[in-house]
């Protein structure tokens, strides 16, 4: 068993930061450990994802049930893998520097075998996962902002 909870201020907007957490079928381009991702079902309130995770020998597969509530939540809700269970929760706040990221998560393996391997692993993989975000964030949307800031200089020349 095992929890993860943290929080960051990212200087984006929070429905850029939603829709890029939102879109889990680029999470192989940035996320380490993601594998592939599959979108079985998609609609604007929720989303069934497949994410094949690798690490070392081990290579598992994790189907979930995305909730989207845009832009404030997004809610994993664990089906089907190793684990037993698996809760996630991303909630988007507005902040004066940009959004405040409420990232937290609680799991726990199915096998012991598993739980041993990876178990301790885990607390330090979900600091890399939250990094990740923060700088596919920077990545995504500091270009875009700083495309827009020159575009509106070179308007009003």
């Amino acid at each position: 068993m095992g929890a993860h909870a943290e929080q960051r201020v990212l200087p984006h907007r929070r429905d850029k930061v939603f829709d890029m957490v939102a879109d889990v079928g680029r999470y192989p381009e940035f996320l380490p450990w993601c594998i592939a991702a599959r979108i079985r079902e998609k609609s604007e309130e929720h989303l069934v994802a497949d994410l094949v995770i690798g690490f070392k020998m081990v290579r598992e597969r994790f189907t979930s049930r995305v909730h989207l509530r845009r832009p404030d939540e997004v809610h994993v809700e664990y089906v089907e893998g190793p684990l037993k269970y698996l809760n996630n929760r991303w909630i988007f706040t507005d902040h004066p520097d940009g959004t405040l990221v409420d990232f937290s998560v609680d799991y726990e393996f199915r096998s012991r075998v598993l739980q041993n391997l990876i178990g301790g692993l885990f607390h330090q993989a979900y600091k890399k996962i939250v990094t990740a975000f923060e700088k596919r964030a920077d990545e995504l949307y500091t270009v875009e902002s700083r495309a827009a800031e020159l575009s509106v200089r070179s308007g009003s020349d």
